[in-house]
């Protein structure tokens, strides 16, 4: 078969992978290598995860997430760290997906259990490099230090009176 069929099914296993993992997010991946030029994968994530505000300079690239099921929330910052643009994404309410330009710093929140992104960004796949880590967001490591800061980020996200 030439096409790859992204159903119920694929979900549910990426999901049922992403909850077993320390990380709490598990990706699928559809590009073949990754030097292929342009990634694309799905992000299954659960709430809990942490995915640490970043950027894509240097090389710059574009991030497009198209939200399949589930809730998550894109924030935008600017360079000090504070929240300038959020956005909810939710397929049932009509908001789909977000396309973040290149080196603008974002991150996102998971609100909703068996959450799925389709991402798509330029290739080959490169590791962040340290500039492109938010600098005032805590790193993976500090556990405390990220469970305040998500904290305080989703109390942002409900003091829009957004109900999850």
């Amino acid at each position: 078969m030439n096409i790859r069929i992204i159903d119920r099914q694929l979900l549910d296993e990426t999901t049922g992978k992403a909850k077993l993992s320390p990380r709490l997010r598990m990706n699928c991946n559809f590009h073949r290598e990754l030097a292929d030029p342009v990634n694309r994968l799905l992000n299954a994530m659960e709430p809990g995860t942490y995915l640490r505000p970043h950027r894509h300079c240097n090389p710059d690239r574009d991030e497009i997430f198209l939200l399949l099921r589930g809730q998550v929330a894109i924030l935008i910052f600017d360079d000090a760290g504070n929240v300038t643009e959020q956005t909810v994404l939710d397929p049932l309410r009509g908001c789909y997906g977000g396309e973040i330009p290149a080196g603008v710093w974002h991150g996102l929140l998971v609100l909703e259990s068996g959450s799925v992104v389709y991402e798509v960004k330029q290739g080959p796949y490169a590791p962040l490099s340290p500039e492109n880590m938010a600098p005032w967001a805590p790193p993976v490591e500090d556990g405390e230090a990220v469970r305040r800061y998500m904290d305080s980020l989703r109390k942002q996200i409900e003091s829009l009176n957004f109900k999850f």
